[in-house]
């Protein structure tokens, strides 16, 4: 079986991924003080963010996709608000395999604590983000 999915929201929610990325790692926000403890040259002659941004997107679609479908799963399984079932399970998600993840790649590669919270930070708002879309735009006959 093969969760109700509602695809638009799925869209919707992969564009807001790009959004809250452009946010938080822009210049003025936290894009300096990332640049400098992941060690980029953001001015570094040639270099393109076409290939990042592709990959961002397929990733991101992944992402609201699998969230999608659990939040449905989610929401069948304990009943309540399609809302709260998409927050929970975008919370949840981001700490067992998101966060836990980044923490663990992190410390074998010997990676700055700031960097980790400021990345798992931003995938929490991402994820939450993505979460309220999919929650406010439930897939047809599911509430």
């Amino acid at each position: 079986m093969i969760p109700e999915i509602n695809y638009w929201a799925v869209l919707l929610a992969t564009v807001s991924s790009l959004v809250v990325g452009s946010i938080w790692y822009a210049r003025g926000v936290f894009g300096r003080r990332w640049a400098e403890l992941a060690k980029v040259d953001l001015d570094r002659e040639g270099m393109s963010a076409t290939m990042p941004i592709i990959v961002t997107v397929i990733v991101s679609f992944v992402t609201a996709w699998v969230l999608a479908g659990a939040s449905t799963i989610a929401w069948h399984f304990y009943g309540g608000g399609y809302l709260l079932a998409a927050l929970l399970t975008a919370v949840i998600l981001w700490a067992g395999f998101t966060a836990a993840r980044f923490i663990t790649h992190d410390a074998f590669e010997g990676r700055p604590s700031s960097l980790t919270v400021m990345n798992i930070a931003h995938e929490l708002v991402t994820l939450v983000v993505m979460g309220l879309i999919i929650g406010v735009w439930p897939p047809a006959g599911t509430v």
